[in-house]
């Protein structure tokens, strides 16, 4: 695909980068966003242009001009050479790590891992031979010790998806780089926009864009970036399945991307508030959100990341199960339900005891994860307050 004849000589600021990454107008007779091409047959002018692949689009599943623009525009704001698009999040995560281990490997996995990364590694993983062992997320350099000649592959998440420990990223990608293992970040929370994965020393970075990229709730995909070090092997394990994402979801995410910066900076600015009226109720025990000065990991945060997400954990007070339930089962505004980064607030109560293998989880009382949409926070905060108090009647 060619590129528009002006370019920036400036290098563009997050909220305009969204914006202009990826568009080639032009191209496209001069439409703004890029059609969804559709398609698995692509024809070739000439034998020698088949025998040469003398083309940019060979056959549906390598790519269309619509899935290659999202792919552009994602490597540029990661600071990435090459990004692939995936269907799930999920999916994103194993062919990452696909990518980075064999038979026989070792691959160490943060212990506050995504549960379905766990699932796939302890199942589908250990099926191919390759040995995984889970490590504390507040490891940091100690990590060390646990490398061994074998290891390829060390999964970090900062900060875990339901625990939210902030992990000291550069400090272990320094010490995975000296034993030649590569480094993959699960960096959904985040995304590149508050955290630069590549920059802080990852070599793949797995995003759900599911999440913040859709924004809507209405869509699945997962996308992988690599540095300059990965891409090739990246690729090449991209196109020996042939699991990419759909042209319709592409222009669905593209348009998500447009609007990212200004979802992302309000969904902080929101959870934030409530994180903050939650920490003074009564009820709470702690608030697991690291823009917080009471969270553990938050010096790490400052350093690392440039802003927060609206995704944060609350630790009740000891209530009964039948209390929590009545608690969230009332609420008009808060879904019950996975995923989160979407339009709409979602509250999903969680326990890590059922998983954790590295580390013990032993909070002190029920534990609820926190997605906060785009409503307006006094309504959250009336809807939460009402549940509050079904909380202590129950």
């Amino acid at each position: 695909m060619s590129t528009d004849k002006k370019k920036s000589r400036i290098k563009l600021r997050p909220a305009t980068l969204v914006t202009q990454a990826g568009r080639a107008p032009f191209d496209h007779f001069g439409f703004i966003n890029p059609p969804i091409y559709r398609g698995s047959t692509v024809l070739f002018p000439t034998v020698a242009d088949l025998e040469g692949l003398r083309q940019p689009y060979t056959y549906g599943t390598k790519g269309t001009p619509t899935t290659r623009a999202l792919e552009s525009a994602w490597s540029e704001i990661a600071g990435a050479a090459d990004t692939v698009l995936v269907p799930s999040g999920l999916a994103a995560v194993a062919l990452a790590l696909l990518t980075a281990t064999r038979a026989g490997a070792h691959a160490l996995v943060v212990d506050s891992a995504y549960q379905p990364t766990r699932m796939f590694c302890d199942g589908f993983l250990a099926r191919f031979g390759v040995k995984v062992d889970y490590y504390d997320p507040l490891i940091g350099t100690g990590i060390e010790a646990l490398m061994t000649p074998q290891t390829t592959a060390v999964l970090v998440e900062s900060p875990g998806s339901q625990s939210m420990e902030i992990q000291d990223v550069p400090a272990i990608a320094e010490i995975a780089h000296a034993h030649g293992a590569c480094v993959i970040a699960d960096n959904t929370w985040a995304t590149p926009l508050l955290f630069p994965p590549h920059e802080r020393g990852c070599d793949l970075s797995v995003d759900a864009g599911t999440k913040y990229l859709s924004g809507h709730a209405d869509l699945l995909m997962g996308l992988v970036s690599a540095n300059a070090a990965w891409a090739k092997r990246l690729r090449t394990t991209f196109n020996a399945f042939a699991i990419g994402s759909s042209p319709d979801d592409a222009a669905l995410a593209l348009r998500g991307l447009r609007t990212m910066t200004l979802r992302l900076r309000e969904q902080e600015r929101a959870a934030l508030d409530i994180a903050q009226w939650l920490e003074r109720r009564p009820e709470v025990a702690r608030v697991l959100h690291p823009a917080l000065a009471t969270h553990p990991g938050h010096a790490l945060w400052k350093r690392d990341f440039s802003g927060a997400s609206g995704v944060f954990s609350v630790i009740l007070k000891p209530f009964s199960k039948q209390a929590v339930a009545a608690f969230v089962d009332g609420l008009e505004l808060f879904g019950i339900g996975y995923s989160w980064g979407g339009y709409e607030s979602l509250v999903l109560p969680f326990d890590c005891e059922t998983y954790r293998t590295a580390t013990r989880w032993a909070p002190e009382g029920p534990a609820l994860r926190f997605s906060i949409g785009l409503e307006d926070t006094a309504d959250l905060k009336e809807d939460l307050e009402t549940g509050l108090a079904r909380l202590i009647g129950g």
